[in-house]
């Protein structure tokens, strides 16, 4: 396995080719701001992309919340990253924070979010970059960046709409307001929400079943998933007939299909 990388406010395990990423700064509720949590999540895709030993990666958050995005005491203050005429803050986001949703966008590997607390702001934005998200029944998040007199800096604005359709990510962000676990879950931002105490466990069960799947096809599926997202329909499947020459070429997929005729009694 790669060595691990050195993190400064995040703690990284991996376990049966699923890597876990905890945000640790439950002193500031994760906030991704007069942290260090960007850089080390930046860190960890990075790391990951180059790591064959990982299949899967699984975000959550110690301590009562996922993440608070903004540290808001800096914002009153003005300093850290809010200090700053219009150019400097424009210069700080574009070098910051926003290196966080391109790094996220091109993690080569399921990403799922297992969000055990308040995800708000960039720290909602930050769920809805993961592929996957579970949520604990008890938390609440939104797109809260208008009740700060701010926009969503950090592509917000980008991925709601994506996820749930302009019209429902509109009303949202427009109104600030925070959603039950329950109601994320109606609207279609998380993929479902369980007991407190069976977040991690159900979260590393999903991982599980994906990091047992043959990791290079698994990285090309996904590529796959991101590409439809934008391409016409003749030129995506000339990369699929290119992809799945590369998968008939790999060992895995032999492994794969003797494993299924031992599964089907003809091995």
């Amino acid at each position: 396995m790669n060595t691990f990388p050195k993190l400064t406010d995040a703690l990284l395990t991996v376990e049966n080719r699923v890597a876990l990423l905890t945000l640790n700064r439950h002193d500031i509720r994760n906030a991704l701001t007069g942290s260090s949590l960007v850089d080390d999540i930046l860190t960890v895709a990075e790391w990951v992309n180059t790591s064959d030993d990982v299949s899967v990666l699984v975000i959550t958050g110690a301590g009562s919340a996922f993440c608070a995005g903004g540290n808001i005491h800096d914002m009153a203050e003005r300093k850290n990253d809010f200090a700053g005429g219009v150019a400097e803050c424009e210069e700080r986001y574009r070098r910051g924070i926003q290196r966080m949703p391109l790094a996220m966008q091109d993690i080569e590997v399921p990403v799922i979010a297992a969000i055990n607390g308040a995800a708000v702001g960039a720290g909602f934005d930050l769920c809805n970059m993961c592929d996957i998200r579970i949520a604990s029944e008890n938390v609440k998040m939104g797109e809260t960046f208008l009740n700060l007199g701010i926009i969503p800096g950090d592509g917000g604005a980008w991925l709601l709409q994506r996820l749930i359709g302009y019209q429902r990510a509109f009303e949202l962000t427009m109104t600030g307001r925070l959603v039950t676990a329950q109601e994320a879950k109606e609207l279609g931002i998380v993929m479902d929400t369980v007991q407190h105490d069976q977040l991690l466990p159900e979260a590393l069960k999903l991982a599980g079943s994906m990091a047992s799947q043959p990791p290079k096809a698994t990285r090309l599926t996904k590529r796959l998933l991101k590409m439809a997202q934008k391409m016409e329909m003749k030129e995506f499947l000339d990369v699929c007939a290119c992809f799945q020459g590369m998968c008939h070429n790999e060992p895995e997929h032999l492994e794969a299909v003797n494993k299924m005729l031992v599964a089907m009694g003809k091995g």
